[in-house]
């Protein structure tokens, strides 16, 4: 094998300095900006270094200096768009304040972001930015938190935990969606959500997911306003993979008391909805409704567009990373935080509900003026 073909091993600092003729501390003082040194030694030290293509070694480097300038960013999902653009938010904040990130997928599983927490801390990042798996299940962010280390939540809030949150109010914005289903004249609202748990839902219930939880807190105290049963038979959790949501999208559709509207919690659940209402012969919205969580493109290319419910999902990621890099350059939180708040974007899918349609005039004009 050629000398040519073989690996080439890492430059050192001893390299820099053969080169450069200088002493190895001179060269270290030279790479590494700090301590005195003179410019003709800088000089020969910075060109010796573009010659040999000398890379720095950032661990030793934050060893030595205790910042290694870079976040660690753990979510659920990647594949989930929402967390796509917040990250996006994450990494062009983070980038413009010289930060580099590092992400990691748990999933959605608890278990899983306890190992990221671990691996991301062993890598010395500066700070954690986390969308909780559970906002229950806490107590490894808690120690994040007890041990001084700048921690960031993004989307969802962890009980007991008082760390700065970058959230939506979703429990407003669920009650305010809630009752426009129901003066269409909607009273079987189906949720559908990828939040896992071990039993069927109960009002009332404990859930993992603070987002989770408020939005369905937000849809049971706009039937109870409305003087309606909440039609908790159709919160449906669990939904995995595109099968198990085609499944359920099924199965509240087909029932002898079918949903006559169907929610979806995120993009990727909409699109097998979506996609199963087609299967079924359906159509959007003259035999069901259908509104989602998060606006993306896509939701305008279809027919009908869809109504949907409007995150500043990139804005929240940004806010976030400026948040955590605060607290990692020492400096106080800002006096008055950004409010983020969701707002729902009335399109095309959202008609009355067709038991209603019939008798209901009144009800869909009323539906016609709040669309305009």
């Amino acid at each position: 094998m050629s000398s040519d073909g073989a690996r080439r091993r890492d430059v050192t600092v001893a390299d820099v300095a053969k080169a450069a003729q200088v002493s190895k501390a001179q060269a270290a003082r030279a790479l590494g900006n700090y301590g005195a040194v003179s410019d003709d030694v800088r000089a020969r030290v910075l060109a010796a270094a573009e010659e040999l293509d000398y890379r720095p070694n950032e661990l030793a480097r934050s060893m030595n200096t205790g910042k290694s300038h870079t976040i660690g960013v753990v979510v659920g999902d990647i594949e989930n768009p929402h967390f796509g653009l917040a990250t996006r938010g994450i990494s062009d904040t983070a980038k413009k304040s010289g930060f580099n990130v590092i992400l990691i997928n748990t999933d959605e599983n608890t278990a899983a972001e306890v190992d990221a927490v671990r691996v991301l801390l062993d890598k010395r990042v500066d700070g954690l930015i986390v969308a909780p798996a559970s906002s229950v299940e806490t107590q490894h962010l808690q120690r994040v938190h007890d041990s001084g280390r700048p921690l960031v939540l993004l989307d969802r809030s962890a009980e007991g935990l008082a760390v700065e949150t970058v959230a939506v109010d979703m429990a407003g914005i669920s009650y305010e969606s809630t009752r426009y289903l129901i003066e269409a004249g909607h009273r079987r609202i189906a949720f559908i959500s990828t939040l896992r748990t071990d039993v069927p839902y109960s009002e009332g219930a404990t859930l993992d997911s603070s987002q989770i939880s408020d939005r369905l807190d937000g849809m049971q105290r706009a039937f109870r306003d409305a003087g309606l049963p909440a039609p908790g038979d159709l919160v449906r959790l669990n939904a995995g993979d595109a099968e198990s949501i085609r499944n359920i999208t099924r199965e509240v559709l087909l029932q002898p008391d079918p949903a006559t509207a169907v929610v979806a919690s995120d993009g990727l659940i909409a699109l097998s909805v979506v996609e199963t209402i087609q299967e079924l012969g359906l159509k959007i919205p003259d035999d069901v409704s259908f509104l989602m969580y998060d606006d993306f493109a896509w939701t305008r290319l279809t027919t009908p567009p869809l109504t949907v419910i409007a995150q500043p999902v990139y804005d929240m990621g940004a806010a976030a990373a400026k948040a955590l890099i605060r607290q990692i350059e020492g400096r106080p939180p800002r006096a008055a935080r950004p409010e983020f708040s969701a707002k729902l974007i009335l399109r095309g899918s959202v008609g009355v509900a067709p038991a209603a349609a019939m008798g209901s005039a009144s009800a869909k004009g009323s539906l016609e003026v709040q669309a305009l």
